[in-house]
């Protein structure tokens, strides 16, 4: 039977837990409230903003749906998050496998030397890069940011990785060998089962890393029909000095909260990819 210390002091630890989730939920509470509230209730002081004061309306979503091309931002995003995504899974995956067991210490230093490429802020590429793209002809398109995403992922990604090989076993890899498998096969069969992890933690950096990217979004596609959504919501919502708060809530809403269900779902494996990869890299 449970003591009353016990009763207090889960009570307590539950209190807390409470107060954690609300402050981490009011964000996405206030955004869901506000984007059905009238003008004549959102801007008034004295209402209270975690509730309807007046009927709610559907008007907001009508103009982000109708009147911008929020469709257009979503369908362009998701196309250029799922390319990235592919490449950096084709590049990191073998670079890191082979900065991890191939060349020893070189790979380790090597592996340090491309995580310090993606501190570099993007305020300070975006100039260079630019020739770039204008030199391949490939601005104002969505294929300039499909080649310049994975400048930014895929050193994270690979020094990532890098420490999520290092935490496996060499034993199991030459466990492997002995029984008849190439190296190429026992790394499909025996090494990438026990990374699962570590590349949901890499589709999860790299696809919401594209979806809120602004300098580049911003530098290289001038045209709406060619925008993301970072870039494409608050261009058409943010008119001079007026804020179109209702609908920009709306469009956080419609992705924040599909993103964040998602890493919910694998809150596990993206731990476990991230805290692996930074005790071992």
């Amino acid at each position: 039977m449970k003591t009353p210390t016990r009763w207090i002091k889960r009570a307590l630890l539950y209190g807390v837990v409470a107060v954690f989730c609300f402050f981490s939920a009011s964000p996405f509470l206030w955004m869901i409230i506000t984007m059905f509230k009238q003008d004549k209730d959102l801007y008034r002081s004295a209402n209270n903003p975690f509730i309807f004061n007046l009927p709610p309306t559907l008007s907001h979503l009508n103009l982000l749906f109708n009147n911008t091309n929020f469709l257009v931002f979503m369908r362009n995003s998701v196309f250029i998050g799922v390319l990235v995504v592919i490449i950096t899974l084709v590049i990191s995956i073998p670079a890191a496998y082979s900065l991890a067991r191939l060349v020893g210490r070189w790979g380790e230093r090597a592996g340090i030397g491309i995580f310090l490429v993606y501190l570099v802020p993007p305020t300070l590429l975006f100039i260079p890069l630019s020739r770039v793209v204008v030199s391949l002809g490939l601005h104002n398109s969505l294929w300039s940011l499909i080649l310049v995403y994975p400048t930014i992922t895929i050193p994270f990604s690979t020094w990532l990785l890098m420490g999520f090989f290092k935490s496996i076993p060499k034993d199991l890899e030459e466990a492997a060998r002995v029984d008849g498998y190439s190296r190429l096969t026992s790394f499909i069969k025996v090494i990438m089962p026990l990374s699962i992890s570590g590349v949901v933690a890499v589709i999860a950096f790299t696809f919401t890393l594209t979806l809120h990217e602004f300098v580049y979004a911003l530098a290289f596609v001038t045209s709406s029909a060619q925008r993301t959504i970072s870039v494409g919501v608050p261009t058409e919502l943010v008119r001079g000095d007026v804020f179109y708060w209702q609908s920009l809530m709306a469009a956080a809403a419609i992705v924040a909260i599909p993103v964040g269900l998602v890493y919910n779902i694998f809150l596990d494996r993206l731990v476990a990819g991230f805290t692996m990869g930074a005790v071992k890299g």
